[in-house]
C-alpha cells in the first residue's frame, strides 16, 4: 500500500511540475470585428448572407438578431452580408510576420453554421502599427465528391464546403497538401492547396475509430427507446490543435477533450482528465498507433491551439471557459447583462515535452492574464499596471523565432465580449517574448 502511494505521488509530481516564466509584450496587432469578405463569385447565392439559421426560425432579414455573450448582448446584429473574418482558430507563422490563419465553422455548431463558408487566410502583420492586413483567402470546396456524406452545397459544381459540414480548428502545409484537423468527425481533411478535399482520414486511437456525435455516420434510433449510437468523443472535443514535425513527416493532432471509454467514464490519470496527442504519418495518411497523454491542470479545462517547437517540444494553449477582465467584475446587485460575473482566470501557454513514456510532460508556462508592458505595446488598456489576454477562447500560438511566439484570440463573432462587456471582441495577435521560457526544459 505504502508503495502504491509514493509511486502516485511521484508520478503526480513529475506530470503536473512546471515553472512559470515572464512573458513581455513585444506587439500587438488587431483586425476589427467588423472586418468581412465577400463570398466568391461562383459560390451559390445562400452562402452571400450568412447567419440566416442562427435563431430558432430562418431569418433572411437583415441585422434581426443580436449576438449574446454569456447572456450579455454584444452590439452586434446578424444576420448580415458576406462571410465575417472571424474565428481564428490555428495559426502557422511564415516568417517575416506573415501568418496563414484558419477559420471554424461559424457560428458554433451544424444547425447554426450552414451559411458559413470555410477558409484560411494569409495575413501580414504590422505588429508596431498593429495592422492585420489581409493577403489572400482560401476556400475549402469538394468539387471532387470525396467527402462521402452529404453536404449543403451538394447540387451545385463547386460544392463549397460550410460549417454545416465541418468544423476545422488547426491547419499544417505538407509539401504540396494542407492538413487541417477538424471536430465534427473528428476527421484530420487533407486539400491540395486551392482547398479542394483530396482525402478524409477517419480517427483512430487504439486501433478503433472514434466518433463524435456530430459525425454523420451516427443517426439516431428510430424508437425513443431504441439503443443509442456509441461515439467516445464529446461534442465540440474533436481535434482542436495539430502539430507537425519539423520535416512534415508526422502530424499530432490533439483532441480538446478526454475520449470516454465503454464505461462511459473518462480517460484519467489520478482523477485528471488526460487529452489525447495522436501520430498521423504523411507518407501514407495512417496513423502509426502512437499516442501522448496530456493532462489538464482541471478537468473542466480545454485546449486551443497545438504546434511543435522542434521534434521534441511544443507550445499548448490551456484555458478555462471564463472571460472579462476584473476591473470589470460584476458588483453585489450589478446587473449581469452589464459586467462580467465570471471574470477569467486560467489561460495559459505550456512548453510541453513528447516523451517516450508516451507523456506530453508540462516543462513551464506563461500566464496570458500577466503579460508585462514596460515599453508601452498594448493597443487595449491594461489591468492593474499588466496587460492581459482575457478571452473564452484563445485559440493560436506558434513560435515566431528563438525568443518570440505569437498569441491569438478566436472572437466567435459576433458572440464573445472579453474585453468590454458589450462589445464584440476584435481578432488580436500578440507577440510575446518569451526567451527564457523557449528555453526550458
Amino acid at each position: 500500500m505504502k508503495k502504491t502511494l509514493l509511486f502516485s505521488f511521484v508520478l503526480a509530481t513529475s506530470l503536473f511540475a512546471s515553472k512559470e516564466f515572464d512573458a513581455t509584450l513585444a506587439g500587438h496587432a488587431i483586425l476589427s470585428h467588423d472586418s468581412f469578405i465577400a463570398a466568391p463569385s461562383d459560390a451559390p447565392d445562400m452562402l452571400k448572407v450568412n447567419g440566416k439559421f442562427a435563431g430558432d426560425k430562418r431569418s433572411d432579414k437583415l441585422g434581426t438578431i443580436e449576438g449574446v455573450s454569456n447572456g450579455r448582448p454584444t452590439g452586434v446584429m446578424y444576420p448580415f452580408e458576406g462571410q465575417p473574418r472571424q474565428g481564428h482558430s490555428g495559426i502557422l507563422s511564415l516568417g517575416d510576420n506573415k501568418f496563414a490563419i484558419i477559420t471554424d465553422n461559424g457560428l458554433g455548431n451544424k444547425k447554426n453554421s450552414k451559411d458559413s463558408m470555410l477558409y484560411y487566410n494569409f495575413y501580414d502583420v504590422d505588429f508596431k502599427s498593429g495592422e492585420v492586413k489581409p493577403d489572400r483567402s482560401v476556400f475549402l470546396k469538394d468539387p471532387n465528391r470525396v467527402v462521402d456524406f452529404l453536404i449543403v452545397t451538394e447540387g451545385t459544381k463547386e460544392r463549397y464546403l460550410t460549417g454545416g459540414d465541418f468544423d476545422p480548428e488547426s491547419i499544417q502545409f505538407v509539401g504540396d497538401f494542407v492538413y487541417i484537423g477538424e471536430e465534427f468527425g473528428p476527421y484530420v481533411l487533407k486539400t491540395d492547396k486551392d482547398g479542394n478535399v483530396v482525402k478524409v482520414i477517419e480517427t483512430v486511437v487504439d486501433g478503433k475509430v472514434v466518433k463524435s456525435p456530430d459525425n454523420p455516420a451516427l443517426t439516431l434510433p428510430g424508437t425513443p427507446d431504441g439503443k443509442m449510437p456509441e461515439f467516445q468523443v464529446k461534442r465540440s472535443k474533436g481535434f482542436e490543435g495539430m502539430a507537425s514535425s519539423p520535416d512534415g513527416s508526422k502530424l499530432y493532432p490533439l483532441l480538446e477533450g478526454a475520449l470516454y471509454t465503454a464505461d462511459m467514464k473518462k480517460e484519467n490519470v489520478d482523477s485528471k482528465d488526460y487529452l489525447r496527442i495522436l501520430e498521423l504519418d504523411t507518407s501514407k495518411d495512417e496513423y502509426t498507433g502512437k499516442s501522448w497523454k496530456y493532462i489538464l491542470e482541471d478537468n473542466g479545462n480545454s485546449i486551443g491551439d497545438f504546434n511543435m517547437i522542434d521534434e521534441k517540444y511544443g507550445l499548448i494553449i490551456e484555458r478555462d471557459d471564463t472571460e472579462g477582465t476584473m476591473d470589470k467584475a460584476c458588483k453585489d446587485g450589478e446587473d449581469t447583462k452589464k459586467c462580467f460575473d465570471n471574470p477569467a482566470k486560467f489561460k495559459r501557454i505550456y512548453k510541453v515535452k513528447l516523451g517516450d513514456d508516451g507523456i506530453a510532460k508540462k516543462i513551464a508556462y506563461i500566464d496570458l492574464m500577466n503579460i508585462k508592458d514596460p515599453n508601452g505595446v498594448a493597443k487595449k488598456p491594461l489591468v492593474d499596471g499588466k496587460f492581459v489576454f482575457p478571452f473564452f477562447t484563445i485559440e493560436n500560438v506558434d513560435m515566431v523565432d528563438d525568443s518570440h511566439i505569437v498569441v491569438g484570440n478566436d472572437n466567435n463573432y459576433p458572440k464573445s465580449s472579453s474585453r468590454e462587456p458589450n462589445q464584440a471582441d476584435d481578432n488580436e495577435l500578440i507577440l510575446l517574448e518569451v526567451s527564457e521560457f523557449l528555453k526550458a526544459e
